[in-house]
């Protein structure tokens, strides 16, 4: 890890920055630095979860499929989070497919021991189940979003979330995907995000989207970015990254 990743590393996720110093001392050892490569499957439906992983950089589609192959996302997990959390309360079994549209990185830890960990740190649960609770609200906000608000206001929610897990202005995005994700047709898909680069709040090329006017997104996007937004800052207060040295 220390040749791809180097001799330090920063923890970008708000689950482990909610860590006391002791906590976070008791849980690092478990704690692996993974890569998040693009379009890598974190766990297909219904499989058994041997590890959760709380995202570093990047986004974790959670992803639907329907019985004639169509798919829709109807979550995500980035740097606020950790992948299935109710297996960390007894469901041993993935409730989606999992798969990595940002890519980046995640600090990986077996389930056992994480499980093994919450019993003897009563901080650590109840941050783990504020988040499960907390998951659930951002499922049924997404749900209503899908049902309720314009493509363009989606594509400009979802585009935000990414930008602020992929911790860049930058990241790889294609239309096909987006679409996917979305749950509309390449077509329209593409004509919402054309707008939203016509007004200046994006570019893309190459399958590359760039965040030009975070603030105009921010205007573009429906009330359900600023609502989760707000509770994932009440549940996790933003602070700066806490730095881990690697052992040569």
């Amino acid at each position: 890890m220390v040749d791809q990743f180097g001799e330090r590393t920063s923890v970008n996720n708000r689950i482990l920055l909610a860590l006391s110093e002791a906590s976070f001392a008791a849980i690092r050892p478990e704690l692996e630095l993974v890569p998040l490569k693009k379009h890598w499957i974190i766990h297909d439906a219904l499989a058994h979860v041997e590890f959760a992983y709380f995202v570093n950089q990047g986004l974790i589609s959670l992803v639907k499929a329907m019985q004639d192959g169509r798919t829709v996302e109807i979550g995500a997990v980035g740097v606020e989070g950790v992948t299935d959390p109710g297996a960390l309360f007894g469901m041993n079994k993935a409730a989606l497919d999992m798969l990595v549209q940002v890519p980046g990185s995640a600090w990986r830890i077996k389930l056992g021991a994480l499980r093994q960990q919450m019993e003897n740190d009563a901080r650590l649960r109840e941050i783990l189940e504020g988040y499960d609770r907390f998951s659930i609200r951002q499922l049924a906000q997404t749900a209503a979003c899908n049902r309720l608000h314009t493509l363009a206001e989606r594509c400009a929610r979802w585009l935000l979330i990414a930008h602020d897990s992929a911790l860049s202005d930058s990241f790889p995005l294609t239309h096909e995907f987006l679409s996917m994700m979305l749950g509309a047709r390449r077509s329209g898909v593409s004509i919402a995000a054309h707008t939203l680069k016509a007004a200046g709040l994006i570019d893309y090329s190459r399958g590359v989207v760039t965040i030009i006017d975070r603030p105009g997104l921010e205007e573009a996007t429906c009330e359900c970015y600023g609502t989760i937004q707000a509770e994932l800052d009440e549940l996790f207060p933003v602070r700066g990254p806490r730095q881990v040295s690697f052992a040569k």
